[in-house]
């Protein structure tokens, strides 16, 4: 294959002309989505080869960044429970290098394979959803990062309660395999929790749920979201749970004033179309 071909094949460019209507062919939509696939993965790879150089550095490296919660959980307990993380089998140390800096690369990653699934996508979309998908991405990711933030902040006093529970006279060893799929949910049950007042503005802009309807039903929402929090967090503390709930609770409130805000904007251009009756004609 010539250089021109390489890059043909990876560029995922249209052999058949594109028609008036932006549609392309089928096969000109396949080869775009293996091009996209392929850049993906690539610069995947490159991430995860990068991880592997930072896996276990003095300062920065992941694996202190991953211990860190339990390092900190150890010192919050002292002297009162003897604590320990240990490795298990002869491929144990391989596979965590392995599985730690697979999962650094996915999220480190994320942006630019979520612009490739973005890009093949808008091309099908109309200009109001574009629009719209553009709001949402712009708010969604910080949404997540702060989300995953303040579940890295409140895991290691989840871990002290959790570790506490140790019987005196009894050693506490931690598998890391078991710790670091432990973390992972934990991150992750906060970021998407972060995630579902923005998805309450988006059926509110679509026209499922009135703000209204929102401060009618707030004092469920007040209980279901306390009981989702000590559901959805791995940890069971009090204390995570109240983490997870508060900040939740607060973008509830921040969704119910925008909410409000589209329903007022909403009925003031209803009023301005509504003044004539459907049989009368208007002044134009």
């Amino acid at each position: 294959m010539s250089l021109s071909g390489v890059f043909d094949y990876f560029s995922g460019r249209p052999r058949h002309p594109v028609g008036a209507d932006g549609r392309m062919a089928l096969s000109d939509h396949l080869r775009e989505l293996r091009a996209r696939l392929l850049k993906s993965v690539l610069f995947l790879v490159l991430t995860f080869a990068i991880a592997l150089f930072f896996f276990d550095r003095p300062h920065d490296g992941l694996l202190g960044l991953v211990l860190g919660p339990y390092n900190d959980a150890r010192a919050m307990l002292g002297e009162k429970v003897q604590t320990k993380a240990y490795v298990a089998g002869a491929t144990g140390p391989l596979m965590l290098q392995l599985k730690l800096c697979g999962v650094a690369a996915i999220v480190a990653s994320s942006p630019y394979w979520l612009y490739q699934i973005w890009a093949f996508v808008v091309p099908g979309l109309h200009d109001q959803e574009r629009k719209w998908t553009r709001i949402f991405a712009a708010i969604a990711g910080p949404l997540f990062i702060v989300g995953v933030g303040t579940g890295y902040y409140v895991l290691p006093r989840g871990l002290e309660v959790l570790i506490g529970f140790t019987p005196a006279g009894l050693d506490n060893l931690v598998e890391f395999g078991d710790y670091f799929s432990f973390l992972t949910r934990m991150l992750l049950v906060f970021g998407i929790a972060f995630e579902i007042p923005l998805f309450v503005v988006m059926l509110n802009l679509a026209g499922v749920v009135s703000g209204k309807a929102l401060g009618r039903y707030r004092p469920w929402i007040i209980l279901g979201t306390f009981v989702f929090a000590a559901v959805a967090t791995p940890s069971t503390d009090p204390f995570s749970m109240t983490m997870l709930a508060i900040p939740m609770l607060v973008l509830f409130l921040v969704a119910e004033i925008i909410a409000r805000a589209v329903d007022r904007a909403r009925g003031r251009s209803r009023q301005a179309t509504d003044q004539w009756a459907d049989d009368e004609a208007s002044p134009l």
